[in-house]
């Protein structure tokens, strides 16, 4: 048990994927202040590319 407990300490692996947690966080964070802020002009761009693709359908 005793043997247990310290590769529980003393993993490396553990902390690596702590870290690879904190940046993915991070990034989920980034993209959603970035949505928020341009999620209407995206909003937009995307409603363009709809209406032309439709268009282009019906010709």
């Amino acid at each position: 048990m005793k043997e247990i407990l310290r590769r529980l300490v003393w993993d490396q692996e553990g902390q690596g994927m702590a870290e690879y947690g904190l940046i993915l966080a991070l990034i989920a964070v980034a993209v959603i202040a970035i949505l928020g802020t341009m999620g209407g002009q995206i909003g937009d761009t995307f409603q363009k590319v709809v209406d032309k693709l439709q268009d282009a359908n019906n010709q």
